[in-house]
């Protein structure tokens, strides 16, 4: 059974509320907003790029498997995007360039189907 689609307005009202976080002017907001801004653009790239050749990690929140190509069904998937939930919420809203993250090491991304740059931002402000 498909996850059910994300709702655009659930998405943007979940993200506007860790915008002033993300711009600097405010602190990290509660745990369960920063969750559901999270869950929500991560099941959003996975609506964008649906498949299971990589698994994008933000922890504690959550995972995806994301993008067409072989799947992948034991150990560790060969290709894996990991990052903090901040890093993850500028990439998702195009605050954050892709190359410059992964440069910075604000992102690791490893194997061939690893780079999400033509699929970012997920939400534009």
């Amino acid at each position: 059974m498909p996850p059910k689609p994300v709702d655009p307005h659930e998405l943007r009202a979940a993200v506007e509320a860790v915008l002033p976080w993300l711009s600097g002017e405010s602190d990290q907001p509660e745990r369960p907003l920063l969750a559901a801004a999270v869950r929500l653009s991560l099941r959003t790239l996975a609506q964008i790029a649906p498949g299971r050749s990589v698994e994008v990690r933000v922890p504690p929140f959550a995972a995806v498997q994301c993008v067409a190509g072989p799947r992948h069904t034991r150990g560790t998937p060969p290709n894996v995007v990991e990052t903090d939930p901040r890093t993850w919420l500028e990439l998702a809203v195009g605050r954050l360039d892709w190359a410059e993250a992964v440069q910075n090491a604000k992102v690791t991304a490893s194997g061939s189907r690893a780079d999400l740059s033509t699929l970012l931002p997920v939400l534009r402000f």
